[in-house]
């Protein structure tokens, strides 16, 4: 089937392997002979490719196996690649390279979700960069998008605009409806409010341009930039710096609230202003640098004097009873910027080794002893955090970016020891190879399976490539 079009019919597409053909004579049959031919080329290929990990005693082989084997989803994962090359009205690359989609997960219909994507496009960005790219243009186009047409939502039961200006949406829309045109699929709560999707595109932009060093990408989404920076700030009620949680679950957690200051939408606010930082100055926009360097330094002391307790970050600055959970993802921010060659500049070390140290004896060895992942958040006695549904799982991708931190930081038998976990009991114990849930939990339960956010795998892989390279450059000073 190579033109195809989505549930409402209102577009046609044709593939993105159509261009390499003869589109007057394309049968199944040229397709199949094109394949025999190209076989054994194609599998010298991918075993090129694999060799290296696969020859490397120092990493373990249920690595080996997950690393290749998680990359299902770029394919399976409802997967779509269309030639746009004819539409005038679509930046040159993604012309050039196509739109690219896959659906948040099997059971979650939904296309390129953004605030999951923000783990799972380590795959891309290392494999297929310019896709990456052309996903990026997508969302870039979309913050400068309006539908004002109101819906209720789930959540609360109220209804709001489909699509607020200078937002970034949560997704590119439903294949039973019509993606890339009907954006913001996801109805569960009105995610102009959310606190994490604003912060994970300026922290995405970011890499994406550094792993790339596609100066013309930058130019081009610099301007949303700074639209989406002046939306961050609307968000910190208080002045002190950093977005403020609304008290209902309001980021990619969207079952567990938190109430003002947050460590996991801090941390990404204290890193997406490093980065903002760093694109201003490659910009030459002296103004937006002194501006974000402000913010910055009101926003570092804030994130500590509210949430740092000595040991980690509390999980909101709250005074509820969980404020004070540990929480395995507090570190998203630091990550992204660690994997984007920063050290420390905004994050104290002896405070990183501290989170990570906590993390490790809490909500991976003393949650199902080591056995089985990073538990989201356990309470601040080490017993499971019961808040909310999502802070007694288990998120797949979340260990994967977690692991990938503690090798960053040298905490390399903790953190292949942590994914070990996930690896066993999805491949060896409940049988869900090539369709690796979103969550596991303790008693054996699961939630979505095939799910994009595992792709994050791929955040370990760098942090390997990454340490060895610092530990070289150490080694030659």
């Amino acid at each position: 089937m190579p033109l195809i079009n989505f549930g409402l019919a209102q577009k046609s597409y044709r593939r993105w392997y159509t261009k390499h053909f003869d589109q007057e004579t394309l049968t199944g049959s040229t397709l199949c002979m094109y394949t025999i031919k190209n076989r054994t080329k194609w599998e010298d290929d991918i075993a090129k490719w694999q060799q290296p990990v696969l020859d490397d005693p120092t990493l373990p082989d249920w690595y080996k196996s997950a690393l290749f084997n998680e990359s299902y989803f770029v394919a399976d994962g409802g997967t779509i690649w269309v030639d746009v090359s004819d539409d005038t009205t679509l930046p040159d690359h993604v012309r050039k390279w196509g739109r690219y989609g896959y659906l948040e997960g099997h059971e979650y219909r939904m296309m390129n979700t953004y605030d999951v994507h923000f783990y799972a496009s380590f795959a891309l960005v290392q494999l297929w960069p310019q896709l990456e790219l052309s996903i990026q243009y997508d969302f870039a186009s979309s913050i400068m998008y309006e539908k004002r047409d109101r819906r209720t939502y789930l959540f609360h039961g109220r209804s709001a605009h489909w699509k607020t200006l200078h937002t970034v949406p949560h997704d590119l829309g439903d294949p039973d409806e019509e993606p890339w045109i009907s954006i913001n699929a996801y109805i569960s709560h009105d995610t102009a409010h959310w606190k994490d999707l604003g912060l994970k595109y300026l922290l995405q932009i970011y890499r994406d341009f550094v792993y790339t060093q596609d100066k013309q990408f930058l130019d081009t989404v610099w301007p949303t930039v700074k639209f989406v920076t002046d939306r961050v700030r609307q968000q910190d009620i208080d002045g002190d710096g950093l977005i403020d949680n609304g008290g209902f679950a309001d980021q990619t957690y969207d079952a567990w609230s938190a109430t003002g200051a947050s460590a996991y939408c801090g941390n990404l606010n204290v890193a997406a202003l490093r980065a903002c930082i760093e694109m201003a100055r490659l910009m030459d926009d002296r103004n937006a640098v002194q501006d974000y360097d402000t913010w910055l330094k009101l926003a570092k002391m804030s994130y500590s004097d509210k949430l740092w307790n000595g040991k980690y970050y509390n999980y909101d600055s709250s005074l509820s009873r969980h404020h004070d959970c540990i929480m395995s993802d507090q570190l998203a921010g630091f990550w992204y910027l660690r994997l984007s060659g920063h050290k420390y500049d905004d994050f104290e070390k002896d405070r990183i080794g501290s989170v990570l140290n906590t993390i490790f004896n809490m909500n991976v060895m003393a949650f199902g002893d080591g056995k089985i992942g990073a538990a989201n958040g356990m309470t601040s006695t080490g017993q499971l955090e019961i808040a909310s549904m999502q802070s007694e799982e288990i998120w797949t991708g979340v260990t994967y970016g977690l692991s990938s931190t503690m090798i960053m930081e040298n905490m390399i038998s903790q953190g292949f020891l942590t994914s070990e976990g996930v690896y066993n009991t999805c491949y060896n114990v409940a049988g869900l190879a090539f369709q690796t849930p979103e969550a596991l939990m303790q008693d054996g339960h699961f939630r979505s399976c095939g799910y994009m956010r595992p792709l994050a795998i791929w955040a370990i892989q760098k942090a390997i490539e990454l340490s060895r390279a610092e530990s070289n450059a150490s080694s030659n000073s």
